[in-house]
C-alpha cells in the first residue's frame, strides 16, 4: 500500500484548531482554550503540520476556476456558474466570490503555517531532527501559498506570526517584492532542510520540492542565472519524464518519477471533483455515469493540438455518447485530461493524485533560463525534450530558425506549455508573465464557429482584491489599480 499523508478534513476540524476564519483580520483561533490544549505533544505538531497541506490539498483541484477561467482553454457551458462566467469574460469584479474565497482559503493556510511555527518548539518529545524538519515542511507550504498570491493579487499582506484582530485589521499590503523575500527565505530554509525523495511520505514536501519551486520563483523574477542554479539541482536528482504522457494523470501509475510535489487523494474520503468537472453532464463511458460539465473545450486549444502529438489524445475526447447507450459516439470534444473512474457529481469522488510541480515544467523552465542568459543551443535542446516526448520521435522538433528571435522563442515556449500543462493552472500566469495576455485574449475562438472580442485592460494582469477584504480592513487594503 502506498504511503500518503492523508487526514481528513473532518478528523483535523474535530481536533479543535483548524477553525474557519473568514478574512485576513481574524488570523486568531476561535478559542484561547482550544490554542492552549493543542500544540502539546508532538503528536499535535505533526497532525497540525498536515493540517497546512490538508488547506492546499482541499482547495487545489478547484484552481481551475480562478486560473483557467480567463483564458482560451475553456469556456463556460450550459452548467457554468455566473461567477464563473465574469471570470471567463475578464470582467473581473472585486464583488465576485471567487476572488474572496481564494484569498481567505489562503490566508487559512497561512494562519495554520504561522500557528505551526509559532509553537514548534512547545511539545517537550519533538527531537530536534523531526522539529527542523516539521519547520521546513511549514515553510514549504507557506512559500508556495504566498506564490499562488502574490502572481494572483500581487503585494499582498505579509501575515509571518500569529495577529490579534486589530493588529491584523491595521495590516495593508506589503509590496511585491517584500512578499518575494518572504518566498525565498522560507524556501531556502526548505532546501536545507527537508529530506530527499523517497525519504519521507509521498505527497509531502521534498529537497526537489524546494529546488523546484525556488527555480520558478527566480523564473518570475526574471533572475535567471539563479534559477538555472536551482533546476540544475533539480535535474540532478530522481526525477524523469514519463516515457508515456498518458500515465501523468493515471490510476495506475502513480507516485511516478515525473512527479515532484503532487497533491494525494483517497475516493470519497479525501478526494476530489476534478475527474468530473470537464465531462459531460451525462457522464462519460468507463468513468462515471454523471459529470458536472463545468466548462466546455475552448477551439482556442483544441485546434492547437497536432493529431500526431501524444498529448492531444490523454487530454481531449472527441467523440462521446452516453454511458451505457448503443448509439454512434457523436462529434463533441471535451477535456479528459482528468478523466478517471470516479463517483460523478460528488466533491470527494475523485481519488486521482494533481502535480502541483512535475518534471516537464523544470526541463521548460530551465529552457527558458538558458535562453535569457543566453544559451539558444541548451534552451533548444530542451524544448525539444518535451517535444519528442509528445510525438515519440524527433521529426517534429524544433530548430534554431524557429526561434531565430526572442518573440519567435517566446511564441514556440508558450505553446509548448499551453499543451503541455493544458489545464494545470498556468496558461494564466505564462501570458501575464510574458506580457502576452492582452494579445492572445482580447479575441478568443470559443468554437470553430464562434470567435469573442474580450475587453482585456493592462490592470487584468493582477485580480482585484476582494471587497469584502476592504471593507473588514475599513480601507487599509488598498484595491489594484483599474478596479
Amino acid at each position: 500500500m502506498k504511503k500518503s499523508i492523508f487526514i481528513t478534513l473532518i478528523v483535523l476540524m474535530m481536533s479543535g484548531i483548524i477553525a474557519c476564519h473568514d478574512s485576513v483580520t481574524n488570523l486568531t483561533p476561535e478559542s484561547v482554550l482550544t490554542e492552549a490544549n493543542f500544540f502539546q505533544s508532538s503528536e499535535d505538531m505533526e497532525q497540525a503540520v498536515i493540517g497546512v497541506y490538508a488547506n492546499y490539498q482541499v482547495r487545489y483541484s478547484r484552481f481551475w476556476t480562478i486560473f483557467e477561467m480567463p483564458t482560451e482553454s475553456i469556456h463556460m457551458s450550459a452548467y457554468t456558474s455566473p461567477a464563473d462566467n465574469s471570470i471567463n469574460q475578464i470582467a473581473f469584479n472585486p464583488q465576485t466570490d471567487i476572488y474572496r474565497n481564494f484569498w481567505q482559503a489562503s490566508y487559512q493556510g497561512i494562519f495554520r503555517a504561522n500557528s505551526v511555527l509559532h509553537h514548534i518548539d512547545t511539545p517537550d518529545d519533538l527531537v530536534p531532527a523531526r522539529r527542523t524538519q516539521l519547520e521546513a515542511e511549514t515553510r514549504f507550504m507557506r512559500a508556495l501559498i504566498y506564490f499562488d498570491l502574490v502572481r494572483a493579487f500581487g503585494g499582498v499582506p505579509d501575515v509571518t506570526s500569529l495577529l490579534t484582530i486589530e493588529e491584523a485589521r491595521d495590516k495593508p499590503r506589503a509590496s511585491k517584492e517584500r512578499i518575494y523575500e518572504i518566498i525565498i527565505d522560507d524556501l531556502e530554509f526548505a532546501l536545507s532542510n527537508l529530506p530527499q525523495k523517497g525519504q519521507i511520505e509521498t505527497g509531502r514536501a521534498t529537497i526537489g520540492a524546494a529546488a523546484a519551486l525556488l527555480g520558478k520563483v527566480h523564473i518570475y523574477l526574471e533572475d535567471y542565472g539563479a534559477a538555472l542554479t536551482y533546476l540544475n539541482q533539480v535535474e540532478q536528482m530522481d526525477y524523469t519524464l514519463l516515457n508515456d504522457f498518458s500515465h501523468i494523470y493515471s490510476l495506475d501509475h502513480e507516485d511516478h518519477d515525473e512527479g515532484i510535489f503532487v497533491m494525494k487523494y483517497l475516493q470519497n474520503d479525501a478526494g476530489h471533483p476534478l475527474s468530473s468537472d470537464f465531462i459531460p453532464y451525462f457522464g462519460m463511458e468507463g468513468v462515471s455515469d454523471t459529470g458536472n460539465e463545468g466548462a466546455d473545450l475552448g477551439w482556442g486549444l483544441h485546434k492547437m493540438f497536432d493529431d500526431e502529438d501524444s498529448r492531444k489524445d490523454a487530454t481531449i475526447t472527441e467523440y462521446w455518447r452516453a454511458p451505457g447507450s448503443s448509439d454512434e459516439p457523436e462529434y463533441r470534444p471535451f477535456i479528459s485530461k482528468f478523466a478517471v473512474p470516479h463517483q460523478g457529481r460528488v466533491f470527494h469522488g475523485s481519488g486521482l493524485d494533481l502535480p502541483v510541480l512535475r518534471f516537464a515544467d523544470v526541463i521548460l523552465l530551465k529552457s527558458e533560463a538558458l535562453y535569457f542568459q543566453g544559451d539558444q543551443s541548451g534552451a533548444l535542446d530542451y524544448l525539444n525534450m518535451i517535444r519528442e516526448r509528445a510525438y515519440g520521435n524527433s521529426d517534429h522538433n524544433y530548430e534554431l530558425s524557429d526561434i531565430a528571435s526572442e518573440s519567435d522563442y517566446i511564441d514556440v515556449l508558450l505553446l509548448e506549455r499551453k499543451l503541455e500543462f493544458a489545464l494545470e493552472n498556468e496558461r494564466w500566469f505564462d501570458l501575464v508573465r510574458t506580457g502576452r495576455f492582452i494579445d492572445e485574449l482580447s479575441q478568443i475562438e470559443r468554437t470553430p464557429t464562434l470567435t469573442v472580442d474580450l475587453n482585456v485592460q493592462p490592470h487584468h494582469a493582477l485580480f482585484p482584491i476582494p471587497q469584502h477584504e476592504i471593507n473588514q480592513t475599513e480601507g487599509v487594503l488598498e484595491q489594484n489599480p483599474g478596479y
